[in-house]
């Protein structure tokens, strides 16, 4: 069975718009195929071989897009809570080993954006936060070792 993919109503427009600029794509690739095939011998032909790999590597794209979006599920904003960690979630953390306070908010693993503080929930440290409430300590061994966190604040 495949893997459900949590997004939200955004992230599922931001899917959709992703999957139609590609397929968008398809007709300029076969064109490119064509007018390489036009110029005569495929067996030496680069731009023939650059054209169809192109296309194979689309065509992946196209497919995997279509997978999430087929197992996407939207998470209903409005049944949000923050007695417990949950997708959507603000988080305000206290790394208990350098002391410092960092915020995140957990989204689906094709909205993560570390630079804007979406971290996905199916990393380290969004799994060992799934479930917990504020004030709870949580331990996550990520590659760099041993990491605590206190749960400062949940808010939507």
């Amino acid at each position: 069975m495949a893997e459900i993919i949590y997004v939200t109503q955004e992230g599922l427009d931001n899917l959709r718009d992703e999957l139609s600029k590609l397929i968008a794509r398809r007709p300029i690739i076969s064109a490119a195929i064509a007018e390489a095939r036009d110029k005569g011998d495929l067996s030496e032909n680069a731009e023939y071989d650059a054209a169809r790999e192109e296309q194979g590597l689309l065509e992946l794209k196209i497919s995997k897009l279509q997978e999430k979006l087929i197992n996407a599920k939207v998470i209903d904003e409005s049944k949000l809570g923050t007695d417990k960690i949950q997708m959507l979630n603000k988080v305000k953390l206290k790394n208990l080993n350098n002391k410092s306070v960092v915020e995140y908010t957990l989204v689906g693993e094709s909205e993560a954006n570390f630079k804007e503080g979406k971290l996905a929930a199916s990393t380290p440290i969004g799994k060992a936060l799934m479930g917990r409430s504020k004030g709870d300590i949580v331990e996550v061994k990520v590659p760099a070792g041993l990491l605590k966190f206190e749960i400062l604040d949940i808010s939507i």
